[in-house]
Formats: C-alpha cells, sequence, structure tokens
C-alpha cells in the first residue's frame, strides 16, 4: 500500500497543476487554485504514510541530523510522508505564485514554464519567481516620466 500512496500522490496534485499552466485565464482556475484546500488530498496520504512511523518522524524533526533524517527516509512510510508533504507545500507555493502572477499581470507564457520548473525543482522555480516579481514590482512603484 505504501508504494501505492507514493505513486497516486503526484497525481492528487496534477490537476491543480494543470489548470494553472493550462487554462491559467479561465475564471475557473482562479477560485479553484485560490482554495488552500486543494492539498487535503495530499495530507491525508501524509498522515497515512507518517502515522506508522511517527516515532521515527518525531525524532528527525525533534533533533534534527542527517543521520537520523536518513533513517527516517529508509522507511517507505518516512520516504512516503516526506514525498507527501513536498508534493503539497509545492502546490502551495504553485497556488501563491500563480494568484501573485496573476495579480501582477504576469503572462501565462511566462509563468507556464516557470511553474512547471517549480513543479520539479521548486527552489529554483521559486527564487527565479521571486526576481520576476521583484522586478515587476518596482516597475510599477516607478513613476512613468
Amino acid at each position: 500500500m505504501t508504494g501505492a500512496l507514493f505513486e497516486i500522490t503526484f497525481y492528487l496534485a496534477a490537476p491543480f497543476w494543470l489548470l494553472m499552466i493550462f487554462a491559467p485565464t479561465w475564471s475557473g482556475t482562479a477560485r479553484v487554485v485560490a482554495s488552500p484546500l486543494t492539498v487535503l488530498p495530499l495530507l491525508a496520504v501524509y498522515v497515512v504514510m507518517a502515522v506508522p512511523v511517527f516515532p521515527e518522524l518525531w525524532t528527525a524533526v525533534s533533533s534534527p541530523d542527517i543521520d537520523t533524517f536518513r533513517d527516517l527516509t529508509a522507511l517507505a512510510g518516512g520516504a512516503g510522508a516526506i514525498w507527501a508533504q513536498v508534493i503539497a507545500w509545492d502546490l502551495l507555493l504553485g497556488q501563491w505564485m500563480y494568484l501573485q502572477s496573476r495579480k501582477l499581470g504576469l503572462s501565462p507564457l511566462l509563468m507556464g514554464p516557470l511553474l512547471v520548473l517549480t513543479i520539479l525543482l521548486s527552489p529554483f522555480g521559486l527564487l527565479i519567481f521571486l526576481a520576476v516579481r521583484a522586478v515587476r514590482l518596482r516597475r510599477r512603484a516607478t513613476p512613468a516620466g
């Protein structure tokens, strides 16, 4: 069961990513993406995976060191729980980026690839988005003239 849960985790998030990337201007996308409830199925997977390894999980987060974390991720439930957590946070991050991009009037042609990068390597996607956002905000604040 752990393997199956691990496998479906990304597919629970995929519909929301697809909306943000391929239907960014559809009004339904903004309504769906504005809800933090989109991560509930992912959090359910997290709980199912985390509960059986809770002692190891608690040790890894309460006294973090690389060996304790390695021990946690060596367990199928530990690796699955961490994966579900990463996918959930990445989705929330992508939703925030999407909503910010709409508010700032950023092109979907820019945001689509940036959201794909965020799915794959969220820290890089976030760094680039923050730079783009800063430039856009600075341009808006600069008076024309």
